[in-house]
This record gives structure tokens, C-alpha cells and sequence, in this order.
């Protein structure tokens, strides 16, 4: 085994099959709403990942929907994992996040949630909230976007907040005992470069991070960078050149190190480019990743999971 991945450390734990349920719960992003910035990440179209952003069905809706939806599909699934996936999922009084939090945690077949959010949006009451969780239910993540351990970058992206918000969040998040961190990168960002990439998973391998998502740059409609890209202003990442460097991002980190993702996908009718990143091209992207691996095993240039 090349990498620890999500889904066997889930059925290691949990004896089966636990589906992640996405949850659109309604929030925004202070870099959409103006409290930061306006227009949002220059990549971002929540509705080319999220299968409910913007669809305004309740939370519960989406929960029981989905889990009859996976109990249909799967005949082994042992429980279902709350992911509230789109826009900024602490972004919103403590009060308004328990009501919420609440109901995806009071199903019995729910064994934890994921909380996608961003490093500056996580004030204290909300932390020791979300700890409190991990009580009854210690299958509790939070997900950081990083993206990227540049600020040059993270400016002409326009998160809107600084690779120090990023570093303070996981070590106040590690002080509550419980709660896991996944962090999420793009490899691939305009601008940057090899050496770039790569320290940006060194400064993962330097922090008390559980787990990581690393995505492949991957340009959608109807966001700022749709209009970079059809000015020649953004290079696309070709499936061998990506395959390489997740392997190498892989290989600075610990070994312990959750993977939960190792590439991403967008609908069809959201892509733009590379081709690659449309669900059917998956099963290829990973394919491409595990022969780099066995490459890399079979030259001995690589740290290998036994």
C-alpha cells in the first residue's frame, strides 16, 4: 500500500463501509459576502463538487435522502459520515452551527461529521463547540483550506486570508483533544512552480495534521479563473506531469497521514480543462498515480506504507 487511504481507515475503524453525505446547510463566504472580499476564490463554483450547494433543500432532507439513496446502493454500509461540504461551514453565530451540527448528529446511523471550512473562521466558541461533539461521536474532522503555503498565491486566488491564519487554526484546533484536521491543497496554481508545491507540503508535514485532500487544478465555468484561463493566463496540468507531483507531494509527508482524496473531480457540464478531471477519467487519474508509485518502489525513491 502506497498511501494510508479515507476510505480503509474508515472500514479499519468502523468494521464496513461508511459513505460520506455532502450538506449544503446555507452558509456563505466572508470573501463573498464582503466582510473580507467580494466574488469569491477565483476557482470556486461550489455546485461543480457539491451535489447540493445552492439547491436550498433542508439539512435533513439532504440526509435522509442521501442515506436511503446509499442504502440502497451499498449492501455493507456500517454508518454515514455528516460532510458539510459547501462554502464556509463555521461561518455563522455558535447558536445557528449547534442547531445544525445537532441535526445531522442526531441520527443514530451518523458516526461523525466533517466540517469544510476556512482558518480564519474559526473563533474559539466555535472550536470548543465542534470538541464538544467528539464526546459521543469521535469520528469529528474539521477541513482547512490551505490551498496553498504561498501568500502571493493565496492573494492572486483571493482567499482573502494569510498562511499564518492557516498555522494558527491547527494549533488552536489541537488543543481541544478529539478533532481531527484534513488539509486541503491545489497543486497546479498559476504561478507557481516544482519548488513552490513542494513546500507547501512541507509545511503539512510540519503541523499536527491527520489528514490531507490534495486536488489537481482544475478550471470551471462561471468563475474568475474561466476568463484567466481563455486569456492563456493559466497552464493546465497534463494527467503524467499531476501524477508526479502528487507522488512527490506525498512523499514529505508522514507516512501516518490520511489521504482522503488524491485528485478532483467537476460535472462534465461544469469542466472546462484538463479533460482529465471529469468523473469518468477518474479510475485513469488513479491508475496513473499507482503507476508512478510502483515506479518510483521499484527505484527505491519513495517511502512506501507496508
Amino acid at each position: 500500500m502506497y498511501y494510508r487511504k479515507f476510505n480503509d481507515y474508515l472500514k479499519e475503524k468502523y468494521g464496513g463501509r461508511v459513505q460520506k453525505i455532502a450538506i449544503d446547510a446555507g452558509f456563505t463566504c466572508p470573501n463573498r459576502d464582503g466582510s473580507k472580499a467580494a466574488g469569491g476564490c477565483t476557482f470556486c463554483n461550489n455546485q461543480s463538487f457539491s451535489p447540493y450547494a445552492m439547491t436550498k433543500q433542508t439539512v435533513k432532507d439532504q440526509i435522509e435522502k442521501s442515506m436511503e439513496f446509499y442504502k440502497n446502493k451499498f449492501k455493507n454500509v456500517k454508518g454515514f459520515l455528516a460532510y458539510f461540504q459547501a462554502f464556509t461551514n463555521t461561518y455563522a453565530p455558535v447558536e445557528k452551527l449547534k442547531e445544525v451540527y445537532d441535526q445531522a448528529m442526531s441520527y443514530p446511523e451518523v458516526i461523525g461529521m466533517s466540517i469544510g471550512t476556512r482558518p480564519d473562521c474559526v473563533p474559539e466558541e466555535v472550536l470548543d463547540l465542534i470538541a464538544s461533539y467528539t464526546v459521543e461521536k469521535p469520528e469529528v474532522w474539521v477541513e482547512y483550506g490551505l490551498q496553498t503555503a504561498h501568500f502571493r498565491t493565496l492573494r492572486n486566488i483571493n482567499r482573502a486570508h494569510g498562511v499564518s491564519d492557516f498555522v494558527d487554526a491547527v494549533l488552536r484546533t489541537k488543543k481541544r483533544s478529539g478533532i481531527k484536521i484534513c488539509a486541503h491543497v491545489i497543486l497546479g496554481l498559476p504561478g507557481e512552480d516544482y519548488e513552490d508545491m513542494m513546500e507547501t507540503a512541507k509545511l503539512i508535514a510540519a503541523l499536527p495534521i491527520d489528514g490531507i485532500k490534495i486536488h489537481p487544478l482544475h478550471i470551471v465555468k462561471h468563475t474568475a479563473m474561466e476568463k484567466q484561463y481563455y486569456k492563456g493566463e493559466i497552464k493546465e496540468l497534463d494527467l503524467k506531469e499531476y501524477a508526479k507531483l502528487a507522488v512527490d507531494f506525498l512523499s514529505h509527508l508522514p507516512k501516518d497521514i490520511i489521504v482522503h482524496r488524491i485528485t478532483g473531480e467537476a460535472s462534465e457540464d461544469e469542466l472546462i480543462a484538463p479533460y482529465w478531471c471529469s468523473p469518468k477519467y477518474k479510475m485513469e487519474v488513479l491508475k496513473a498515480i499507482e503507476e508512478e508509485f510502483k515506479l518510483r518502489n521499484a527505484t527505491k525513491n519513495l517511502k512506501v506504507l507496508v
